[in-house]
C-alpha cells in the first residue's frame, strides 16, 4: 500500500525541466519584442527624417522661384507610369524619355524624365521649371509639377491625346487635318509665340520651335512644348551669344552662325512650320525631285512664278486661296535672312487674322538666292556621326552640317563675307 502511495506520489511531482524552459522562453521573448519594436521605430523615424530631409531639399532647390510647382513623390510617378513601363513611353527628348502616366485622382500626365546620362543637369533642370511655372496661356503645355529625389528629376506636364503637330501632318497618325483646323493651328502657335516675346512678364525665346514641339489636344488646340532649351533675357539685352541648340532646318541663320539668339529666331521657326503646315510636308526630304527637296527653297519658287497654291497639300480637297496665300507670305516674311526684316509674332498674328496687310514686297533670302548647296557628298558620309557646326576662317564662310536622323546628312553652305555681315 505505502509503495503505491510512493508511485502515484512520484507521478504528480511537478517537472522542473519544462518549468524552466518556460521560464527562458517567456525571457527571450520578453527581450527580443521590445528590441524589434524598438529597431521598428528606428527605422521609421530614419526613414521619416530622410524623407524631410529630402522635401526640404527640394523646397530648397526651388528657392527664389516665383512661381513654385507641385512637388510629387518618386513613388507616386512611378506608380503612374507603371514603374516607366516601355508601352508607356511616349518619346525620347533632349531631357530624357517621356512617358504616360495616370495620377492617384485619375489625371493623365506626360512624365519627362532626366536622363542620368544627359549633359543638362541640375541648373537647367531648375532653370526649366521656374520658366515653365511662370507661363500660363492656353497655347502653352501646362506644367502640373515635378520631383526632386536624390540624382532624380522629373517634370510632370499634361498629358495631349492628340500627340504632335509633325505627327499629324506628315507621320503616321490617323489625324486627317483639314484646311479650317491648320488655319487655327497656325493661329494658335502664333498667340502662343506672341505671349512668350511680349506679354509674358518674362521675356522667353523657346529657341527650338518646330512641328514636333507643338503639340494638339483633344479639340485639336496647339500647345506649344519643350522649354528644355528657352532662355530668358532682360530688356537690357539685344541679343544673346550662346551655344547653339536647336534643330536643323528650323535654325536662323544668324543663330547657326554666330549663335545671336533673338525672339527672331522663334520667329524663322515659325516660318518654317507654317510651310510645312500648308504643305503637310516636312521642311527637307530627300525622297523628293531635286527642286522640291528644300521646302523653303521650293516655296520661293513657286512663289516667284505666282504659282503659291502650287504648295498646298495635295491631301486638301478644299481649301480658301487667299488664306493660303497669306499664311505662305506671312511665312516668307518670317524667313528674311537679317532678323530685323522679319516681323514680331504680335505682327504676325496681326497679319493672320486680316488687321494688318502682308505687303507684296518680299525679297528673297540671300541664303537662297547666294548660297550655293553642295549635296554632292552626303550619300558617302558617315551617318552615325553626330550634329555639329564648323566654322571657315578663309574669304568664304562655310557650315557643314551633319545632321543625324535627317535625310540631307551633309549640306555645304557658301557664303561671300559681305552677305555674312548681314547677318550680325
Amino acid at each position: 500500500m505505502n509503495k503505491q502511495l510512493s508511485n502515484c506520489s512520484a507521478v504528480f511531482q511537478p517537472r522542473p525541466i519544462r518549468s524552466t524552459n518556460s521560464k527562458r522562453t517567456a525571457v527571450i521573448v520578453g527581450v527580443i519584442v521590445p528590441l524589434v519594436v524598438v529597431s521598428l521605430l528606428v527605422l521609421a523615424a530614419y526613414w521619416f527624417v530622410r524623407r524631410k530631409k529630402r522635401a526640404r531639399a527640394a523646397e530648397d532647390e526651388l528657392f527664389g522661384i516665383d512661381a513654385k510647382p507641385y512637388i510629387f513623390t518618386y513613388a507616386e510617378l512611378r506608380s503612374a507610369t507603371g514603374d516607366f513601363n516601355s508601352s508607356n513611353k511616349l518619346g525620347e527628348g533632349g531631357f530624357g524619355a517621356v512617358y504616360k502616366g495616370t495620377l492617384s485622382d485619375g489625371r493623365l500626365v506626360a512624365v519627362k524624365q532626366l536622363s542620368v546620362a544627359s549633359h543638362h543637369g541640375k541648373n537647367q533642370f531648375i532653370t526649366e521649371i521656374a520658366t515653365i511655372s511662370a507661363v500660363q496661356h492656353r497655347n502653352l503645355v501646362k506644367l502640373y509639377g515635378c520631383c526632386l529625389d536624390g540624382e532624380k528629376r522629373l517634370l510632370v506636364y499634361e498629358y495631349l491625346e492628340n500627340k504632335s503637330l509633325d505627327q499629324a501632318l506628315f507621320g503616321e497618325s490617323n489625324l486627317k487635318l483639314n484646311w479650317a483646323q491648320r488655319f487655327e493651328i497656325c493661329l494658335g502657335v502664333a498667340k502662343g509665340l506672341a505671349y512668350l516675346h511680349e506679354e509674358s512678364r518674362l521675356r522667353i525665346v523657346h529657341r527650338d520651335v518646330k512641328a514636333s514641339n507643338i503639340l494638339l489636344d483633344s479639340d485639336l488646340n496647339p500647345k506649344i512644348s519643350d522649354f528644355g532649351l528657352a532662355k530668358l533675357y532682360d530688356d537690357k539685352k539685344t541679343h544673346i551669344s550662346t551655344r547653339v541648340a536647336g534643330t536643323i532646318g528650323y535654325l536662323a541663320p544668324e543663330y547657326a552662325m554666330r549663335g545671336h539668339l533673338t525672339e527672331k529666331v522663334d520667329v524663322f521657326g515659325f516660318g518654317v512650320v507654317a510651310l510645312e503646315i500648308v504643305s503637310g510636308r516636312s521642311n527637307s526630304d530627300a525622297s523628293l525631285e531635286k527642286e522640291k527637296v528644300y521646302l523653303l527653297e521650293w516655296a520661293w519658287q513657286l512663289h516667284e512664278n505666282n504659282q503659291d497654291v502650287e504648295l498646298v497639300d495635295k491631301r486638301l480637297s478644299e481649301f480658301n486661296a487667299e488664306e493660303v496665300k497669306r499664311v505662305i507670305r506671312i511665312a516668307l516674311l518670317c524667313t528674311q535672312t537679317a532678323p530685323a526684316h522679319r516681323p514680331t509674332m504680335s505682327r504676325v498674328l496681326a497679319m493672320l487674322t486680316g488687321d494688318i496687310e502682308v505687303g507684296t514686297a518680299i525679297s528673297k533670302p540671300t541664303y537662297l538666292a547666294d548660297w550655293t548647296f553642295d549635296d554632292s557628298s552626303f550619300m558617302t558620309s558617315n551617318a552615325s556621326e553626330a550634329s555639329r557646326v564648323g566654322f571657315s576662317s578663309s574669304s568664304k564662310s562655310t557650315i557643314t552640317t551633319l545632321a543625324q536622323n535627317s535625310p540631307l546628312t551633309n549640306v555645304t553652305l557658301s557664303m561671300s563675307d559681305d552677305e555674312e555681315s548681314r547677318l550680325s
